[in-house]
C-alpha cells in the first residue's frame, strides 16, 4: 500500500486526527469531516481545522470507511480455521488485517463433533491470548458453522460423511467449548423432522441459520417463523426460485425477516442476481462475505477444504476433478468493491453491507461497523480508485 494520495505525519498510537478525508457516516452517506481518535476509540467527529497538539493522518482525497467484517471464511495463505493451530490463526488474522478485514467470525466445515470441539477451542485460545494483539492481528469475533446439520443433496464441498441431524445437544456442546464464540449454527430443515422443536431450543443462544438445504418452501418459512433468522451465502447450495417452487430463495425475499448471507466474487453469482437480491431482501438485511478458503492470496494449485481436494485456477475454486465450486479465493474487501463496481450495487449500499450489517447480525452493533463517537476506532482509508491505502485497528495505525 504506498502513500502518494494519503500522507501521514508522525503518528502515536492513542492519539491521531484523520483530516480532510470523505467520511462515511451512519446514514450511509459520505461527509467532508476529521475523526478524532483517543485510546482506541473514536472521540469526535467534527469539521474545521485542527490543533497544533494533534497528529495527524491526512486523507485527502480518500475515502475514510468502518474496518470491514467477514462472518463467514475458512481460510487464506495455506491455512483454514479447520486445521486447529494457533500458528494457523495467526497467519489468517494477520492476512485478513492487512486486506482491510478488522474483524472475522470464520465458518466451521462439517467434520467429526470432535474436530469441530478441539478448532473452537484453539479459536477461544487464540482470542484469549495473542489475539488479542490487534496491530498485528484481525479481531476475532466468533464461529460460523456451516455443518453438521445439512442436507446430502446439498453438501457442496462438506463432506458428507459427517453429515448429521439437527441435535440440541450437540449445540449445546459447541455453544460451551466456544464461550461465546459460537454465533451461527446452520440448519436444513427438511432433514430433521425435529427441526422446529431444535430451532426453538436454540434460537436464544444462537443464531440458527439456513444452510446447504434442499428445503421447499413452505418448510423454509416454517423454520423462519420458528426463529431461524439467516441464510448462508444466499442462492449457493440451496433451492432456487421457480415460478411453482419458490424454494429457499424465495422464502428468504418473500419473509421480510431475515438476513442473508452473498457472495460477490464474480463467479458465485451474476450481477442482476446480487441486484435482485439486495432489492427483494433489502439493503440493510444484506451481508457480504467471502467464503474464502486457505488458497486465497496463493498460486493456482490443488488445496484442501474440509478434507476435500479443491483446484484453484485464478478466482475459481471446484472440487477436483469436478465443476462443484468450493468456496471462493477472493478476500472480503476484493468482494465489496466488486459489489460496486461489478454488479452497480451502490457504494455506501456495498460498504454497509460488509460492516453495519454484519456487526448487527453478530450482536456488536454497539461497539463496530461503523464511524460514530464512542466506538472503537477500526476505520480503513481508501483512494479515490478505491485502493486501500491505510488500516486502522482499535486506533492503531497498523499499515
Amino acid at each position: 500500500m504506498g502513500n502518494d494520495t494519503c500522507a501521514m505525519s508522525v503518528m502515536e498510537e492513542n492519539v491521531m486526527v484523520i483530516t480532510n478525508g470523505y467520511v462515511f457516516r451512519d446514514n450511509s452517506e459520505f461527509e467532508d469531516c476529521n475523526v478524532f481518535v483517543s485510546d482506541g476509540k473514536i472521540s469526535k467527529i467534527a469539521a474545521g481545522d485542527t490543533t497544533s497538539n494533534e497528529e495527524v493522518l491526512d486523507a485527502s482525497d480518500c475515502f475514510v470507511i468502518p474496518g470491514l467484517i467477514d462472518l463467514h471464511f475458512h481460510g487464506a495463505v495455506g491455512e483454514d480455521v479447520c486445521d486447529g493451530t494457533i500458528e494457523g490463526f495467526k497467519k489468517i488474522a494477520e492476512y485478513e488485517l492487512k486486506n482491510g478485514i478488522t474483524s472475522i467470525c470464520p465458518a466451521m466445515m462439517t467434520l467429526p463433533e470432535e474436530e469441530l470441539i478441539d478448532d473452537i477451542k484453539t479459536g477461544k485460545e487464540f482470542r484469549d491470548g495473542v489475539g488479542k494483539d490487534h496491530g498485528r492481528y484481525a479481531e476475532l469475533l466468533g464461529f460460523n458453522m456451516e455443518g453438521p446439520f445439512i442436507s446430502p443433496v446439498k453438501k457442496g464441498a462438506q463432506n458428507e460423511k459427517f453429515i448429521k441431524k439437527a441435535d440440541a445437544a450437540m449445540a449445546e456442546r459447541f455453544i460451551e467449548a466456544g464461550d461465546g464464540l459460537v454465533k451461527i449454527i446452520g440448519l436444513a430443515p427438511e432433514e430433521s423432522p425435529n427441526y422446529a422443536e431444535y430451532i426453538e431450543s436454540v434460537k436464544d443462544k444462537v443464531i440458527v441459520s439456513l444452510a446447504h438445504t434442499n428445503s421447499d418452501y413452505e418448510t423454509a418459512m416454517n423454520a423462519i417463523e420458528h426463529g431461524a433468522s439467516h441464510i448462508v451465502h444466499l442462492y449457493n447450495a440451496m433451492t432456487g426460485l421457480t415460478h411453482r417452487a419458490p424454494g429457499v430463495v424465495g422464502a428468504a425475499f418473500d419473509s421480510k425477516k431475515v438476513t442473508s448471507e452473498i457472495i460477490c466474487d464474480g463467479i458465485h453469482i451474476a450481477p442482476a442476481a446480487v441486484r435482485i437480491a439486495f432489492d427483494e431482501i433489502g439493503a440493510d438485511k444484506m451481508v457480504l462475505i467471502s467464503d474464502s478458503m486457505r488458497a486465497t492470496g496463493l498460486e493456482d494449485g490443488i488445496y484442501t477444504l474440509g478434507g476435500l481436494d479443491v483446484e484453484k485456477k485464478g478466482s475459481l475454486c471446484t472440487l477436483k476433478g469436478t465443476d462443484t465450486i468450493a468456496g471462493s479465493a477472493t478476500n472480503l474487501f476484493d468482494c465489496m468493491i466488486n459489489c460496486h463496481t461489478k454488479m452497480n450495487i451502490p457504494l455506501g449500499t456495498a460498504i454497509g453491507s460488509a460492516t453495519f450489517n454484519p456487526a448487527k447480525v453478530l450482536g456488536v452493533s454497539d461497539r463496530l461497523g461503523s464511524i460514530s463517537e464512542g466506538k472503537q476506532a477500526d476505520m480503513l482509508i481508501l483512494d479515490k480508485n478505491f485502493g486501500l491505502k491505510h488500516v486502522i485497528k482499535n486506533g492503531i495505525l497498523v499499515y
